[in-house]
């Protein structure tokens, strides 16, 4: 399983949903998906603007839990 910790990165660079949202271009709807673990999949173009407006690396932003 994919765990996403976009609200815990969002948190510690003290960003808003909404400056992010406008800032990689996309919609505040389909951040709160990826937010809440809900998205099936996420575009590389959108992971690397993630990245770059929070100043990180996509493993601080996804990690892998093997299922129990």
């Amino acid at each position: 399983m994919i765990v996403v910790h976009l609200d815990e990165m969002m948190a510690r660079r003290k960003v808003k949903g909404v400056d992010l949202a406008a800032a990689i271009g996309i919609t505040e709807a389909n951040l709160s998906i990826l937010k809440n673990e809900r998205a099936k999949a996420i575009r590389f173009s959108t992971l690397a603007a993630l990245c770059q407006a929070l100043d990180c690396q996509p493993g601080d932003l996804l990690a892998y839990v093997p299922d129990e």
